[in-house]
């Protein structure tokens, strides 16, 4: 984990289809991963009806990323965003 960020780097959501996710997932509690999967599916429906966009708190192979985006939709183990673009759920850190 040498090099990693502990800033996140702000990109756009083109960008992401280029990243590399490890399958490991970042650290959280069940509780945590409860609450970020209730905000995720809330952000889809702001997303849906309002076209209101989220940041996005995640983690790659090289270390944090954000992302200013709207969240289409929200599966069990991914979100997709616009264009198709996917990210795991459990590379997410936070949303804001």
């Amino acid at each position: 984990m040498e090099n990693m960020t502990l800033t996140p780097v702000r990109i756009e959501k083109e960008e992401i289809s280029n990243l590399i996710f490890p399958k490991t997932p970042v650290d959280k509690t069940p509780d945590e991963l409860k609450v970020l999967k209730h905000s995720l599916r809330r952000a889809m429906i702001l997303g849906n009806l309002h076209h209101s966009k989220i940041k996005i708190v995640f983690e790659d192979d090289k270390g944090l990323k954000e992302v200013f985006t709207t969240v289409w939709a929200v599966g069990d183990k991914n979100i997709v965003l616009k264009q198709g673009t996917v990210i795991p759920i459990n590379r997410i850190v936070s949303i804001i």
